[in-house]
C-alpha cells in the first residue's frame, strides 16, 4: 500500500517549526477578532457586537450621518468623554456651521482623531483635518464605500489565502478519515469567499448581514479546529501500529 506522509514521519525540528507557526497564526487571529470587535461594536447604540452592527458597517444607517454613526461606534472610544461627542453631534444637527466648526469641533478632532484620520497617516481612513473634509461625512451614512471594500477585499484574499494554505498543509499530516480531512481544509476557503462576497451583497441588501457573521464564524471555527488538531496529533497522538502477520 502507498505510504502518505504523517506527523509520525516529521522530525522534532519540523514539529517545532510547525508548532511556532500555528501558535503565531492563532494569536494573530485572536487579535484580528479583537480588531473586528472594536471596529464594529456599538454602532447600533448597544454594547457588544451584533448582526445589526455588521449591517450598519456595510449598509449604513441612512437616517444618520457617517460621522454620527462613527461617533456611536468605532470612534466613540477615541474621544475623552461623552461631552465631546455631544458637541460634534449638536454641530451636525444644527447645520454644520463653519465658524462653529473651527471653534468647537476642530480642537476635538485635532487632539483625538487626526493621528489616524489624515492623509499622512497612510491608514486610508477618511481625513478629518479640514472643514471641507469633515463636511463630506455629515451626509447620510451609506456604510462602507465600494472603493474601501475593494481595498480590504484584496488584502484579505491575498493574506488569508496564504495563511489557510500553510495551516492546511500542516493539517493534512494528521491521521483521520480522508473525506473529513478534505472537507476541513476546503471549508475555510469557501467561508472567506462567501464572507467577502456577502460584504457587497449586504451593502445592497442589509438583511444579508447574518451571512457575513455566519461565514466569518465558520472560517474561524474551521481554522481553530485545524490548529488544535494539528498540535494535538503533532505531540500527543500515538498512531496505531498494525500488527505484522507472520
Amino acid at each position: 500500500m502507498p505510504h502518505y506522509r504523517r506527523f509520525s514521519d516529521a522530525s522534532v525540528s519540523e514539529k517545532i517549526l510547525d508548532t511556532m507557526f500555528l501558535i503565531t497564526i492563532g494569536l494573530g487571529y485572536l487579535f484580528a477578532l479583537a480588531h473586528t470587535f472594536f471596529s464594529h461594536e456599538g454602532r447600533d447604540g448597544q454594547p457588544g457586537l451584533s448582526v445589526e452592527d455588521v449591517k450598519i458597517a456595510y449598509y449604513g444607517e441612512h437616517q444618520q450621518t457617517r460621522l454620527g454613526a462613527a461617533l456611536n461606534g468605532a470612534m466613540a472610544g477615541n474621544l475623552d468623554n461623552d461631552e465631546q461627542k455631544q458637541v460634534i453631534v449638536d454641530w451636525i444637527e444644527d447645520g454644520t456651521d463653519k465658524a462653529r466648526f473651527e471653534v468647537d469641533v476642530a480642537p476635538i478632532l485635532n487632539s483625538n482623531c487626526i493621528a489616524c484620520h489624515s492623509a499622512e497617516s497612510g491608514m486610508g481612513l477618511p481625513a478629518l483635518t479640514s472643514y471641507e473634509e469633515v463636511k463630506k461625512l455629515t451626509h447620510a451614512d451609506t456604510g462602507a464605500s465600494v472603493q474601501s471594500l475593494v481595498r480590504v477585499s484584496h488584502i484579505h484574499l491575498f493574506g488569508i489565502a496564504f495563511i489557510l494554505f500553510f495551516v492546511g498543509r500542516i493539517f493534512i499530516l494528521c491521521e483521520m478519515p480522508v473525506l473529513t480531512k478534505r472537507i476541513t481544509v476546503a471549508v475555510p476557503f469557501l467561508a472567506i469567499l462567501i464572507d467577502i462576497l456577502s460584504w457587497y451583497i449586504t451593502k445592497a441588501i442589509p438583511g444579508f448581514a447574518f451571512v457575513v457573521v455566519i461565514a466569518g464564524g465558520l472560517m474561524g471555527i474551521s481554522l481553530t479546529i485545524q490548529i488544535l488538531v494539528s498540535l494535538y496529533q503533532m505531540w500527543l497522538y500515538k498512531p496505531k501500529v498494525e500488527p505484522i502477520e507472520m
